[in-house]
């Protein structure tokens, strides 16, 4: 029941907020916001686990995809449009579905939220298949617009993970690696865009860059598939040159020019003292990672 779910009981600090002064308030929101991490750390394990399967079917060619209703929907929507700019993959290797469809980011559509078959529908509708890997989001566990997507991609033999805010909840035993942070009760009582919320956002955070950089798209902790499209972005290139390979600022500025604008190549041009047809192959030979290049 509705009652009995974490996300839905009351904080007991908060009981009182309309009639706190503002900066107790905030102090309230400030101090129970300082729990999330703690309860995000307590499932690294689990995703961990994740992550690891996520990598290994995106290795063989699968892709990502989250789907949730509402805030779930739309930081899932938000995770998934952050990885081309960060990482330079395809907009089709990590998807965002939410429930209502791409209206309902800006506009809510609580009603579709109620309906397994569209969940489902909506996957197959995106191109979803067995190879590919959904992460259902429902901070209640229980959204059957998510279970009805989640049980689709388990008839595909797909790889299923969950993410929810309540302990032992529906979604978590619908999938094979259940993610459960459990930040506790939201002070405005079941507004889970509140610390479920925010625990969400972290764990999706730690999925998609942990996934890149299992991949390879990161050199140290460094964006080394960042495109120069704007000078901005052209000044990140050159300092990252610059780190990883030991250079001064103009020779960053040669090599990225030399490399044909690729960061990851610059660098292993200048640190593996070749050309940029030899970085090239030595990147590809080791799948773009610059580690394994460099050996």
């Amino acid at each position: 029941m509705l009652d009995d779910l974490l996300t839905e009981a009351s904080h007991p600090d908060s009981r009182d907020l309309d009639s706190l002064p503002t900066p107790e308030l905030l102090a309230v929101f400030n101090a129970a916001d300082a729990q999330v991490a703690a309860a995000v750390a307590a499932e690294i394990p689990n995703i961990a686990r994740a992550v690891d399967a996520i990598a290994q079917a995106l290795a063989r060619g699968g892709r990502l995809y989250y789907i949730g209703a509402g805030t779930s929907g739309r930081l899932g929507v938000l995770d998934a449009s952050e990885c081309p700019p960060t990482f330079h993959v395809s907009p089709d290797l990590v998807q965002g579905i939410i429930a209502g469809g791409d209206p309902a980011l800006r506009r809510s559509s609580e009603a579709v939220e109620d309906r397994q078959q569209a969940g489902a529908a909506d996957l197959l509708a995106a191109g979803f298949r067995g190879g590919d890997v959904l992460v259902g989001i429902a901070a209640s566990g229980r959204t059957p617009y998510v279970l009805g997507a989640v049980a689709k991609a388990g008839e595909l033999g797909a790889v299923t993970c969950g993410i929810s805010c309540t302990p032992r909840s529906e979604l978590s035993r619908a999938v094979e690696y259940p993610i459960e942070p459990q930040p506790g009760p939201e002070i405005l009582t079941g507004s889970t865009r509140l610390r479920a919320g925010t625990a969400t956002k972290m764990v999706l955070n730690m999925i998609s860059t942990a996934v890149m950089i299992r991949l390879g798209h990161v050199y140290g902790n460094l964006m080394v598939n960042v495109q120069p499209a704007n000078e901005k972005l052209a000044a990140r290139a050159r300092r990252i040159i610059r780190q990883a390979a030991g250079v001064s600022a103009e020779r960053a500025a040669e090599l990225l020019d030399a490399a044909g604008s690729s960061v990851r190549t610059a660098i292993v041009m200048e640190k593996k003292q070749v050309t940029r047809a030899e970085a090239e192959r030595l990147l590809a030979r080791a799948s773009g990672r610059i580690r394994e290049a460099l050996i």
